[in-house]
């Protein structure tokens, strides 16, 4: 699978002839709308002209078999992206936002995002169970036990970034151990991290500007549509 920026047709479309040349495919399994992180995101997407048009083109030509979007700001934002969808009558195959022991404390995508797609029989791709290493700088938890968490809840897959063979054979490590959490160890794992979590400090992909690549480039999300411009008078 891969994601684009772009916010129009053809800028998502030709994000996408750039990833599968790169890639070497004609096809693949999932594309998904990088980085949904501000409400106007989505009405971008879904407007006319929108990236959402390219998507579902290159479904029908047998580019990409299925549709999701990525995002790790605020619950809110994938809610909205999720009822704008619905708006227009579309159905996201997958979605992938943050799930770790600290969400659930702040702007919680496993409260808010989480029994939504689980309701509606959406593919759940759980990221930042880490946070990228910083939520085990508070030291309230294990690499470990932060995975089983994240693993424990209904998702499809658990994504962890791996740069090294000691972060693979972690990755191995915490697939082998492995067993579902007893309500018990998962209560106990958020009440050890509910401190550190409470003003999102650890998670600073939802409180600051640090993971945001489209507000360092926001020319990745090329123009906004024509009917814009023209409704603002540019």
């Amino acid at each position: 699978m891969t994601k684009v920026d772009g916010r129009t047709k053809r800028d998502a479309a030709r994000q996408l002839d750039e990833s599968l040349k790169r890639l070497g495919l004609d096809e693949i399994d999932v594309l998904q709308h990088h980085e949904v992180i501000r409400f106007d995101d989505a009405d971008r997407i879904f407007a006319a002209g929108g990236a959402m048009e390219a998507f579902v083109a290159a479904r029908q030509a047998g580019k990409i078999r299925f549709i999701g979007f990525t995002g790790h700001k605020d619950p809110e934002v994938h809610l909205h992206m999720l009822e704008t969808a619905q708006r227009h009558h579309f159905r996201f195959d997958t979605v992938q936002m943050p799930l770790n022991l600290m969400d659930a404390h702040y702007r919680s995508f496993e409260k808010k995002v989480l029994p939504r797609l689980v309701a509606a029989g959406i593919g759940v791709l759980g990221m930042k169970s880490m946070g990228s290493g910083v939520i085990l700088k508070s030291k309230v938890a294990t690499p470990i036990e932060c995975l089983h968490y994240a693993m424990n809840l209904p998702t499809s897959v658990v994504i962890t970034g791996i740069d090294s063979m000691k972060i693979l054979k972690q990755a191995f490590k915490a697939a082998a151990s492995f067993k579902p959490l007893t309500r018990e160890k998962a209560a106990k794992l958020r009440a050890k991290s509910a401190t550190a979590a409470s003003d999102g400090e650890f998670e600073l992909f939802k409180t600051t500007s640090v993971f945001d690549s489209t507000a360092k480039h926001p020319e990745w999300l090329g123009e906004e549509s024509g009917r814009t411009q023209r409704l603002a008078g540019n």
